[in-house]
């Protein structure tokens, strides 16, 4: 091959490889509307749980389309009941009680649905149609397996706020085998593995998360979630579940 032929190879080879490294990232845009964020305390330990498990698993659906960004943030403070839940991290305590100090409440508990940063009751509303702008514009990606990288964009760029990464994976089982779910087969999706806070920002910038390895091959998604720190609601969120 002559020179000019090789170069001309060359240049279409390296060509062919950058717009292969495009298609392979794997990346999602928020929308301008504000997505709800739905956060479930919960433990494989206490009894009145597995209704509130089975109603989250039912937003699946709805996660899937981008209507909303759920997850379940098992705790441990049940842990001495009997049963120790394998899902339960500190952070996802800590997390709970500044929700907790926020909302000026007394004490913590499960199950508990918090939505939008809010104690929330009516598990009926929870996704109900609250049409409201985003405050701020996320794009999401995962340039190679297991290293998200985000794109943070206010619509104030005088706004300050804050984040929090979680990946959450489905498909999860446990036998219960003491505790008040003794004899129980629990299922679980949405289950946070990996809580990470990101401390208060201003203005446009850029996050990256190494994430936990998957446990086993349960599907999985790593989300954003920006806030107002002042009051912890969200400006905006959103979840990226890539293949593999």
């Amino acid at each position: 091959m002559d020179r000019p032929m090789f170069k001309a190879a060359a240049a279409l080879l390296a060509t062919c490889a950058v717009m292969q490294a495009a298609a392979a990232t794997c990346e999602a845009v928020s929308r301008p509307q504000l997505t709800p964020v739905i956060e479930l305390y919960t433990s494989e330990g206490c009894s009145s749980c597995p209704p509130a498990d089975r109603w989250l698993s039912g937003l699946k659906s709805a996660a899937a389309q981008g209507r909303v960004v759920a997850q379940a943030f098992h705790v441990g403070y049940w842990d001495s009941m009997g049963w120790v839940d394998r899902f339960a991290l500190a952070a996802n305590t800590a997390r709970q009680k500044e929700i907790a100090a926020a909302n000026h409440e007394s004490g913590i508990y499960t199950p508990q649905l918090v939505r939008n940063g809010q104690d929330w009751r009516d598990y009926g509303s929870a996704l109900a149609v609250r049409t409201e702008p985003a405050r701020a514009a996320i794009r999401l990606a995962e340039p190679e397996p297991g290293r998200f990288e985000a794109t943070v964009t206010p619509a104030d760029p005088a706004q300050s706020w804050a984040a929090y990464w979680t990946v959450t994976e489905h498909g999860h089982a446990s036998k219960v085998k003491a505790g008040e779910n003794a004899g129980e087969f629990l299922q679980h999706d949405f289950v946070v593995r990996q809580y990470v806070p990101v401390p208060a920002q201003r203005g446009p910038q850029t996050l990256q998360l190494r994430a936990v390895p998957r446990d086993g091959q349960a599907p999985r998604q790593a989300n954003l979630v920006v806030f107002d720190p002042k009051t912890m609601k969200p400006l905006q969120a959103l979840s990226l579940a890539c293949a593999g």
